[in-house]
């Protein structure tokens, strides 16, 4: 995952940065065949060159993009995990636990379901 060592050294704050390549770790740990990639100055993973998640770091929080379908998917589960959230991103703060079962939710319904996609975003 070198591909992520220039954002996360941009993390002045060592427990933020921690937890990040924690997460970044974990998705790539638990999911084979995802590619981390870097775009738009955000780590993500593709699939065959789609899109399937990326994240972000703020002050504060960090964000999960999923993409607004999966999004209005999973709306009850985010908001029953007590984060705040966008139409677009879930926001974690940094001293929240992370739903792993959640993110891994997301993260096998983008893959699944763009399985057969071609282009980098749903239209």
């Amino acid at each position: 995952m070198k591909v992520f060592n220039e954002f996360l050294a941009k993390i002045d704050n060592p427990d933020q940065r921690y937890r990040m390549e924690e997460v970044l770790s974990w998705v790539n740990n638990n999911f084979q065949g995802l590619e981390p990639v870097m775009k738009w100055n955000q780590p993500m993973f593709t699939d065959h060159g789609t899109y399937i998640i990326g994240f972000s770091a703020a002050k504060n929080h960090f964000s999960v993009a999923p993409e607004r379908v999966t999004m209005e998917r999973y709306l009850d589960d985010i908001v029953n995990a007590g984060y705040d959230h966008t139409k677009e991103l879930i926001r974690i703060k940094w001293s929240e636990p992370i739903d792993y079962s959640l993110l891994g939710k997301i993260i096998e319904f983008n893959r699944m379901d763009k399985a057969e996609y071609t282009n980098f975003w749903r239209k």
